[in-house]
């Protein structure tokens, strides 16, 4: 097969091409390496069978191309983090609403199936756990820019099922929980690469609010197998698949089975919404995935534990800082 991933540059992008070069297949990254990073793929670049395309999604012209010559296509170019999304509103909306359209119109032209991964976000503020996919969505009000990303993602959903709805354009739609592992950077404010460079450095664990939020932690290895399985089942297209782990951790606990695991002596700060975000930032207390869908589609059970997840992500940051 040859594949086209969009944002293969980026952390779950370059474990994801990584996966399929090693399957044998060639592959093409198209990358603007707005937040996807050199690093992650230089070690791929003498592989005859990858593309490299320094260009946005933006572009229609090259993403035509790109599409045309695909056989299939991960569509993972998005904006990513939480500091960037508060940071750049404007760039968050358009690259993820605009590139998408740009994207499924170039796959239905040329009728290439599209795996389109979106986000737990689209869950906004709803309260009923564990959160599953045909649950009501609760969106906080649009002057909370968090949201704006959170919106982009519904709507990319929204017309990848019209297409699906239309003319059956073979789509599948992943909702990622969470994803971590060795790569991700805290630049954006992932928690775990900022709290695990922090307890290395003996530098105080900033956790956010009280700490008593609690997430779901997905290694990434996981996440990639469960993209390639999903592309390959038929009875993936035209759904929205959680894509995560069950195990539920506070951010307190996190950081405290950060600091063991690192054997930092850092100690844990706890810093305001208000001061890691500005005012009007809104968090969730709880995100925890319903996996029934996924186990049902693919048999799917995450591997990793937390703890196998964070040692994975500890090993990497030592080696990175030499």
């Amino acid at each position: 097969m040859r594949y086209l991933v969009t944002g293969g540059a980026g952390f779950i992008g370059s474990h994801l091409s990584e996966a399929l070069l090693r399957a044998d297949h060639e592959v093409v990254i198209l990358d603007d390496f707005s937040t996807g990073r050199h690093q992650n793929i230089h070690h791929l670049e003498e592989n005859p069978k990858l593309k490299v395309i320094y260009a946005s999604v933006l572009e229609q012209d090259v993403t035509r191309d790109c599409v045309r010559e695909a056989d299939r296509v991960f569509h993972l170019a998005s904006a990513v983090g939480v500091q960037l999304i508060i940071d750049e509103p404007v760039k968050t909306i358009e690259t993820i609403v605009e590139g998408t359209a740009t994207l499924l119109a170039a796959a239905a032209r040329y009728r290439k199936p599209v795996l389109l991964t979106s986000t737990s976000e689209v869950y906004g503020k709803s309260k009923t756990m564990p959160l599953a996919e045909d649950a009501d969505t609760v969106i906080g009000a649009p002057k909370f820019r968090r949201w704006s990303y959170a919106a982009s993602k519904a709507l990319d959903e929204f017309l990848a099922l019209a297409h699906w709805h239309h003319s059956r354009l073979p789509v599948v739609i992943v909702r990622l929980f969470n994803t971590v592992g060795p790569r991700q950077t805290g630049r954006y404010g992932m928690v775990i690469p900022r709290l695990v460079r922090q307890a290395l450095a003996g530098e105080p664990l900033g956790v956010y609010g009280d700490g008593t939020q609690s997430r779901c932690f997905c290694h990434v290895h996981d996440a990639v197998g469960a993209l390639i399985r999903l592309m390959d089942e038929p009875a993936a297209r035209g759904e929205v698949i959680n894509v995560g782990n069950g195990r539920e951790v506070s951010i307190n606990e996190l950081a405290e089975l950060i600091r063991s695991l690192a054997a930092s002596p850092s100690e844990i700060r706890h810093i305001s919404y208000q001061e890691a975000y500005g005012s009007g930032f809104e968090d969730m207390p709880r995100r925890v995935p319903d996996l029934t869908k996924i186990h049902n589609l693919i048999g799917y059970r995450p591997r990793r534990t937390l703890e196998e997840t964070l040692r994975d992500v500890i090993e990497h940051e030592k080696v990175a800082r030499g």
